[in-house]
Parts: C-alpha cells; structure tokens; sequence
C-alpha cells in the first residue's frame, strides 16, 4: 500500500487563516458590542399616553415613540394584570411623525381598566421601551355620570412655567375623578408664539419653557407638530392623559387665529406661508396625529364631528364649527346661503337625524364657540363689522349665520327633542347663559341653556357683549375687572366645567369651576332640562 505524506499548509496560507480568524473574531466583538448599546438604547415615549374617544365597549389608547417600532398595548381589569389581554399594535413611523393609536375593543361596561403600553423597535433585538401605566373607569348601567370640559390651552403665550406648578388646572381636572373630559377647541395655540419670559399684571414676570418650534408662528408641518408635543412637556397634562379618556374638537387657533376663507396673511410679516389652505391641510395633519381621537372612515378622514353615546342618560354630540363654514362677513345676510353656512348642510343633517334617534335623558351638544356672544373679526372691505362666531351684533330677528342656528333650534322643538344642553369654551371666561324664547326676537324654540368654560391655561378675557336674537340671558359670568385683559395664570381666572348626571333622579347638574377646582357656580336642571 502507497503511503502519503500528510501535507503541511505553507506559512502565507497560515498566515491569511489567522488573519481570517482575527477579522471574525472582530466582527463578532464589534456585534456583541452593537447588541450591548442597542439593549442600552431602547425607545422613548416623551409624550406618555393618552385615552381617548371613550365608548361603551372600547376607547383609543394613542402614543408617540422616538423612532421606527411598533406599539404594544396590554389591558386587564386590575393593576396587577393578571389576567391580562396583549394587543400587537400599529407601526410608528415617521410619516405619522412616529404616532399611532390603538383602538381596545370588547371592554365590558362599569369596570375600571389597567393598561400597560410599550413600544418595540424595528431592529432585529426588538428592544422594548419603558412600559407606560395608565387606568380609566368603563360607565356602566349603575353609574352616575361625571364629566369635565374646557377649552384654550396655552394661549397668548402663557405657557408651561414649572415656577407656577406647570399646567395646574389640569391636576385640579383629574382630582375630581372624571369618566372623561371634552376638550372644546384652541388644543394649541399654532399662531401665538411662547417666548422665554413674558410681563404678567402687578409687575410679575411669567417664565416658560421653550422649545423650537413654539418660538415663532407654525408654518411647516413639524411646527404644528411641535405644538402638541410642548403642551405634553407638562407633568400635569401626561399624568391627566394617562387616567382621563379625551373626546378632542378644534376651533381656529390650531391653525391661525379666526381662519375662515376670509383668512388673509399678506400683510402679517410673522408668516413667510401666506396660503391659508396649505397652512390648514398642515394643521389638519398634525391634529390627527395628535388628538387621540377614532378616526371617522375612508369616506372624510379628517372628520371631526361625531357622537358617543353614554347608555341611557347621555348622548354627546361633538361639532366642528371650524372646517364647514362659509368665510367670515358681516353675518347680516337675510337669506341662507354659501356665505352663511356654519356647520353646513351635512353636519346639520346629521346632527337632526342623531338627536333625533338619540333615546339618552340628557343631550350634550359639544360646541366649540358659543352662540348668543358677539365676537368680532375686525372689519370688511367697506368698513362693515366682520364676526367669528354665530352672532352678528344686531339684536333684530335671525341674520346671516344666525338662519342655520334658528333652523335647527326649530327642528328640535318641532320634534319635541329635550333635555339638550349646550357646553363650550373660545372666550376666555366662565359663564352661564339661558336662551329665553320669551325674550327673544325668535320664538320657534325650546328654552335651553348653555355653558361656557376656560380658559385651561391661557390669557383670561371678557366679558363678550350679547346678541338678543335668542334671548340669552347671563346667569353668571366671571371675567377680569373691567379695564383688564389677557390676565396671565397667576390671577387665577382659569375655569373648567363639571358635569355630574345623578343615575337615580336624571338630575344633570353644572358646576363651573376655578383653577384650584373650587366652584364658582353650579346649576341643577331636573329632568325635564329647562328649570331656571
């Protein structure tokens, strides 16, 4: 048999396997490294959670990562979570500046509900943010019903100052234990923009926190984006969205003040954007994103009016006064037409059919201006006043605007529709107004009364003067002392509203109240809604 010598690799041979062997064991090292930092660096949530759209049987749970992942939503009917329900959320990503929202569905009524949300990122190690905590209270059948609403959050530059306590009224708002809070517009304040200090009344000066993107007007879309991301800066507003479901409407100052197709820039040096449509689709967006709300559908996106029903005793009915109306005039127009739509022929539509079918003892129509106050919009081309709101300043029979408003108050006395109350904010003050057909101009409706909360943390105002079209009558009003304007925070004129629906009696009752939470009015309507 032939025998072989084995043969021996030559030295460059031993040498290149070496440096094979280092070059691996590098790569090996460098990942191990790589993996290290990646476990060490997980995503972020800045801007915690909120709840939102509450329902029977569900509500949305929305968050923002600090980079591609995907949510993860955990829910149980104890802090313990055990048992729990896992739900594999959406991706974030940076088209939606990294928001999402998750709608839990199949919650059973009357329990309070514990979730846990994290986010996991789109690298193969997955790494898992932080969990956040929250926990909210399903209505159930023998529930009575407790509720907050308000409106103009960080307005005329009064924003979070952590000297002041940072955004107080909303503490005072989660101290009362609320089901869920309506807020009625001006979510941000997108055209005023927060500098580091500002002049306060009595020679106090107010200290803010700033960021970027609330130094200056918003034009773009990531400073649109950047409003909702400084309003959650605040400890208080996180640690309020992390326990009180959200039913979220908007007014003008998510985009610029009194937008209307009236709307002209070209003479406001702050704005280098001077085409208001593009200044609204920028602003619509990054609301969406922002707003923890459900979204309505493929057939309007961006649709912002809605209904959620609270069983047997509450129906809300949530408006958009903002993105249906004609352009701001003289408001005088004798005939109902394109110039006098406000919340348009769709949305009245809809909202006759809802009340309509609505079987719940109380109607709460969110509104995110109110009806009976004049609020100005300076003046036209031929000098004429231009108005905001509903209301036109003249105390004859309905005009303009005020023929959509007379229309609908009409339906809903021909239908015999009770119980509707109004709720609202825009003003800057607390009031509460009664619409006295026997007092108005216009008798083709059933009395009713409206109540007007704010601001949350913004300038304070008033009181607005009052169109009698609709025989309003002001039961209450708190305002600055006559003379005063835009009062910062410190003076304490900050207002939200309390609505408390007693299961047994029906009896709805309101109370409006200060930026410590103590009531500076309260009214009880019975059942029938119309007692004085």
């Amino acid at each position: 048999m032939m025998e072989f010598a084995a043969r021996q690799p030559s030295a460059s041979a031993k040498a290149s396997v070496r440096r094979h062997l280092w070059t691996l064991s590098l790569l090996l090292a460098l990942s191990a490294c790589a993996a290290v930092q990646a476990a060490s660096d997980p995503p972020q949530m800045p801007q915690g959670i909120q709840i939102g759209d509450p329902e029977p049987g569900r509500a949305v749970i929305w968050s923002r990562s600090d980079r591609p992942a995907r949510m993860m939503v955990e829910w149980a009917y104890n802090p313990e979570f055990n048992p729990s329900t896992l739900v594999r959320g959406p991706y974030a990503l940076e088209v939606s500046d990294f928001t999402v929202r998750q709608d839990l569905i199949g919650l059973a009524a009357g329990k309070d509900v514990y979730v846990r949300v994290w986010f996991e990122d789109l690298t193969n190690s997955r790494n898992r943010s932080q969990p956040m905590v929250g926990h909210f209270h399903t209505i159930g059948k023998r529930d009575s019903i407790r509720f907050v609403w308000g409106g103009d959050t960080a307005g005329q530059g009064w924003g979070i100052n952590p000297a002041f306590g940072g955004m107080k009224i909303y503490e005072a708002m989660r101290q009362t234990q609320p089901q869920f809070f309506i807020h009625s517009g001006d979510t941000v304040y997108s055209d005023g923009p927060i500098p580091a200090t500002l002049k306060a009344e009595n020679g106090q000066v107010w200290t803010n926190l700033v960021t970027p993107e609330v130094s200056k007007v918003a034009e773009t879309l990531d400073e649109f984006r950047g409003r909702y991301k400084y309003n959650l800066l605040d400890d208080n507003l996180r640690r309020f969205n992390a326990e009180v479901p959200q039913i979220w409407q908007w007014d003008d100052h998510e985009v610029a003040n009194n937008w209307s197709d009236t709307k002209d820039l070209s003479s406001d040096a702050r704005y280098t954007v001077k085409d208001v449509p593009l200044l609204v689709a920028r602003a619509t967006q990054a609301f969406q994103e922002y707003a923890p709300l459900r979204p309505s559908g493929a057939e309007e996106p961006a649709r912002v009016y809605r209904k959620l029903s609270y069983g047997p005793l509450l129906d809300v009915f949530v408006l958009d006064m903002r993105n249906y109306r004609g352009p701001n005039t003289y408001n005088l127009q004798p005939q109902e037409g394109p110039e006098t739509a406000f919340l348009g022929e769709a949305q009245i539509a809809w909202l006759e059919q809802k009340l309509r079918a609505s079987k719940a003892k109380w109607k709460v129509i969110a509104a995110d201006m109110p009806i009976g106050l004049n609020i100005s919009d300076g003046v036209d081309a031929q000098g004429r006043p231009r108005w905001e709101a509903i209301a036109n300043g003249n105390d004859g029979p309905p005009a303009g605007r005020e023929l959509e408003i007379a229309r609908l108050l009409s339906f809903i006395k021909k239908k015999h529709i009770k119980n509707v109350v109004w709720l609202t904010a825009d003003v800057h003050y607390a009031a509460a107004h009664y619409y006295d057909p026997s007092k108005a101009q216009t008798k083709d409706f059933l009395p009713f009364w409206e109540f007007v909360a704010g601001p949350l943390n913004a300038g304070t105002f008033g009181p607005n003067t009052v169109d009698a079209t609709f025989g309003p009558q002001v039961v209450f009003q708190k305002t600055p002392p006559a003379g005063q304007a835009n009062l910062s925070p410190y003076a304490g004129l900050q207002f939200f509203g309390e609505v408390n629906i007693d299961r047994r009696s029906g009896a709805l009752t309101v109370d409006l109240k200060d930026l410590n939470g103590v009531p500076v009015f309260t009214k009880t309507l019975g059942a029938n809604g119309h007692a004085r």
